[in-house]
């Protein structure tokens, strides 16, 4: 018996460049349009959750501010599920003493939300409520903290996310039972499904298939530090998903000429792929490579990437899925089955709780992405060290980078060594549990294409 664990849409995406979330093809979970569009509102509960937490912050200091936030100094900034970059940066307030007290403000996309995070991560409903009292919402004058319970909100907050805490149960094509729950993005947040829909999945059947967002180098390593850190999971096998566009794309072909045949473009980016095999083996987990299959795909590109996989010491296999359903994929299946049944998985975190923040983030940039250094100046560097003064130096680091490239420059295809990760600025998740850095030019709030 076996079930899927996956993550539900934003509707940013959906209308913006990636497009929805329940599968393709006969490889598809059902019914796509609802879970791509509003599915049960669990992203609007959270929203709602949010923006209750974020009106009394101001309607706290409207009311004389008893916990003494230095309006200066709020972190919590408002969310919606849209791409809307106009609202990244805007000032709040305005309108005289009836309103408030004007300051700076903006928003983040639901998914990038603190709230979401806490969704995924939280074991059960009291759970959910000591970590959203434990948010950072403000700094006062002398630059202690104002957490959410000081605001009193996390009951109320709790009430509006108690249905959005169940996860949603769905179907495949092939009526495979699928657990669909929680979004966040892999690119600015962790990137992987609910702990509460994974560990219901693992007692309900014996092969339990769940994702993480994006290249490995962003979602696996999340699921993988973050995740099974927090959840005391562990994978027994990791599948690496590859295309043949994507090789080609890596050696350098762009996206007009992808069609054609390519063999030396294909064995020109293979290196990528050896690059994520290489990664995934660190965590001390097996790897099988699924080469997801398009029609534009000829036997020789798919068999230069196979003769790759193999001399990187991993299988890879033809998956069919999206044309042909389960058949498409039973040789996948069995593969995965057989890695498994080895026994080989010894899965441990790349970096242990007691490393300091900051050699955190050089583990990662320097293990997974390969790079030279991490340059962050001395204001984020001070802030992570009083972060840890404050006992929060045991938090994993959730890295926000851009999805196309190992390195933080988008246009760097490949599998490049040598560069620099550039810290831009660093954010507290107390609640849920990890510090966000934000490296090179990503975005919390998306645009519109």
């Amino acid at each position: 018996k076996a079930m899927i664990c996956i993550r539900e849409a934003s509707l940013g995406p959906n209308f913006g460049m990636k497009g929805g979330a329940a599968g393709g093809g006969y490889a598809q979970v059902v019914p796509m349009e609802d879970m791509n569009l509003h599915f049960t509102g669990d992203f609007h509960a959270i929203t709602s959750a949010h923006a209750l937490l974020s009106a009394m912050i101001d309607n706290h200091v409207y009311w004389g501010n008893d916990a003494e936030i230095d309006t200066r100094r709020i972190v919590w900034r408002r969310v919606v599920d849209m791409n809307d970059r106009s609202l990244r940066q805007i000032t709040s307030s305005l309108g005289g003493v009836a309103n408030g007290f004007a300051r700076e403000d903006g928003f983040d996309i639901t998914v990038a939300s603190e709230v979401m995070a806490i969704l995924c991560l939280a074991s059960d409903l009291k759970d959910l409520e000591d970590r959203l009292g434990s948010m950072i919402v403000a700094y006062r004058r002398d630059r202690s903290p104002v957490f959410c319970r000081d605001i009193k909100a996390e009951g109320a907050m709790t009430v509006l996310l108690k249905d959005a805490m169940q996860p949603n149960l769905v179907q495949t094509l092939e009526n495979n039972p699928a657990f669909v729950h929680g979004g966040p993005f892999a690119n600015i947040a962790h990137g992987c499904n609910s702990v509460i829909a994974t560990k219901t999945a693992l007692k309900l059947a014996d092969y339990v298939v769940t994702e993480a967002g994006f290249g490995a180098d962003l979602g696996a390593e999340k699921f993988m530090n973050i995740k099974c850190r927090k959840a005391g999971i562990a994978p027994s096998a990791v599948v690496i998903v590859a295309t043949v566009r994507a090789m080609k794309m890596n050696g350098g072909v762009a996206k007009a000429d992808l069609g054609a045949e390519n063999v030396d473009a294909v064995k020109a980016g293979c290196p990528n792929l050896g690059r994520h095999i290489e990664n995934v083996k660190s965590f001390g987990v097996p790897v099988v490579v699924a080469i997801n299959h398009f029609v534009t795909d000829t036997d020789a590109e798919v068999q230069a990437v196979k003769d790759f996989v193999a001399e990187n010491g991993a299988e890879a296999v033809l998956s069919r899925h999206w044309e042909l359903g389960s058949e498409g994929s039973a040789d996948l299946a069995r593969k995965v089955v057989e890695t498994i049944e080895k026994g080989e998985a010894n899965f441990k975190p790349i970096y242990p709780d007691e490393m300091s923040l900051f050699e955190k983030i050089e583990t990662i940039a320097k293990k997974i992405y390969r790079a030279d250094e991490v340059i962050a100046d001395k204001k984020i560097r001070d802030q992570l060290k009083s972060w840890e003064e404050q006992g929060y130096g045991n938090l994993p680091v959730c890295m926000a980078k851009t999805q196309y490239s190992f390195s933080t420059d988008p246009t760097q295809r490949g599998a490049p060594t040598g560069h620099s990760v550039p810290v831009r600025e660093v954010r507290l998740s107390a609640g849920a549990g990890f510090v966000v850095v934000v490296c090179g030019e990503i975005m919390t709030m998306p645009g519109l294409p």
